[in-house]
């Protein structure tokens, strides 16, 4: 299970090297759930990323309010991390609440910009944008 994305950024700022910010990102992804190949499909597939990546999403009804379920996966452990992220930075919100965040500012708060290559940051906006289209899609 993944911690809040609160507790990921504060984690962030107490370490200084980004090699090994980079291990925890890869550890992050080793906490999150993989998704069963049989979800692993052209239809889940952000396209845009380098490496493979595959997100799914769901409206979870069960808690009072509609909250937009996340899970993904990736062939590559640094977007798999990656991947857990953006799901973090998400998670528990409604389709609208995630219609209205740009889930690529807490990259920017935590200076990735600097330190990704043009590349994964085409995937990280690949991401964002279906994940932002999935909530207003489904806020509709």
């Amino acid at each position: 299970m993944l911690p809040p994305i609160s507790t990921i950024i504060e984690n962030f700022e107490f370490i200084e090297e980004w090699e090994d910010r980079y291990a925890y990102v890869i550890e992050l992804g080793r906490e999150m759930p993989r998704l069963p190949p049989e979800r692993c499909t052209e239809e889940n597939r952000v396209h845009g990323c380098e490496s493979q990546v595959w997100l799914e999403s769901r409206i979870d009804e069960s808690g009072g309010r509609p909250v937009l379920l996340l899970q993904g996966d990736s062939d590559s452990s640094i977007t798999r991390g990656l991947v857990a992220l953006m799901i973090a930075i998400y998670a528990g919100m409604t389709p609208e609440e995630i219609a209205a965040t740009d889930g690529l500012d807490v990259f920017k708060r935590l200076d990735f910009g600097n330190h990704i290559t043009s590349k994964r940051a085409g995937g990280l906006r690949a991401m964002n944008e279906r994940i932002q289209r999935e909530a207003r899609k489904l806020s509709a």
